[in-house]
């Protein structure tokens, strides 16, 4: 399959196309720093057929289309580095995304989230419930609320993964799937690994079409 992903050059961005590229998908990256995005050893002929850099920026539509168009799925590990005041990268990114998507009738989303967000809220634990996300990540994590909105309110085929904390771990491709995923006590935890191989499994299987799923170990 064609699989455009955005955030590509972030941790989890990073593992869907190591792991695309594994299964032999044909991958387009779009990504503001293409000096960034050295994912894999090239061919003896100087390149990879099956992945394509583009340059650009979620927050320009033009951009985002053109890196849609002939797409069969899209992918999104879309984060950023500045959550110490408002920002609506996340959400002004995704409606990009979406609009692009429903220009060229694509219809298949896959969005990584987070645990914490909407109707998951307490379930990374005290820890993250009373002090990281309201003391630290609170603008973040409203983003992301205005960010999941735009996906329920949009015609496509979504899946919105709400992994639990990220950790550089190795995988396992063992974890736990659905809407009572995490604790309210204690943080729960998880590889970027992990979550890429989620992500990409959903590409071919709609059991969470249009639904919101937490994973965690």
């Amino acid at each position: 399959m064609k699989i455009l992903i955005i955030g590509a050059t972030g941790g989890t961005g990073r593992e869907l196309v190591k792991q695309a590229l594994e299964r032999g998908h044909t991958v387009t990256a779009l990504v503001r720093k293409p000096e960034r995005a050295r994912f894999s050893e090239p061919t003896a002929s100087g390149g990879r057929p099956d992945l394509k850099i583009m340059q650009g920026n979620v927050l320009d539509y033009e951009s985002v289309s053109r890196a849609v168009e002939g797409q069969d799925g899209v992918l999104s590990a879309l984060g950023h580095k500045r959550w110490l005041g408002p920002t609506r990268i996340l959400s002004d990114g995704t409606k990009n995304i979406i609009k692009a998507m429903e220009a060229h009738n694509m219809t298949r989303f896959i969005c990584e989230t987070s645990l914490g967000v909407g109707d998951s809220f307490g379930r990374l634990g005290l820890y993250y419930t009373f002090f990281t996300i309201p003391i630290i990540l609170p603008f973040y994590f409203w983003d992301k609320g205005r960010q999941e909105a735009a996906i329920r309110a949009s015609s496509l085929k979504w899946t919105i993964v709400r992994p639990g904390a990220l950790n550089n771990r190795k995988g396992r491709k063992k974890y736990k799937i659905g809407d009572k995923v995490g604790n309210w006590i204690w943080s729960v935890g998880i590889s970027r690994a992990d979550v890429a191989d989620f992500m990409l499994n959903q590409i071919s299987d709609e059991t969470y079409l249009r639904k919101a799923v937490g994973v965690s170990w």
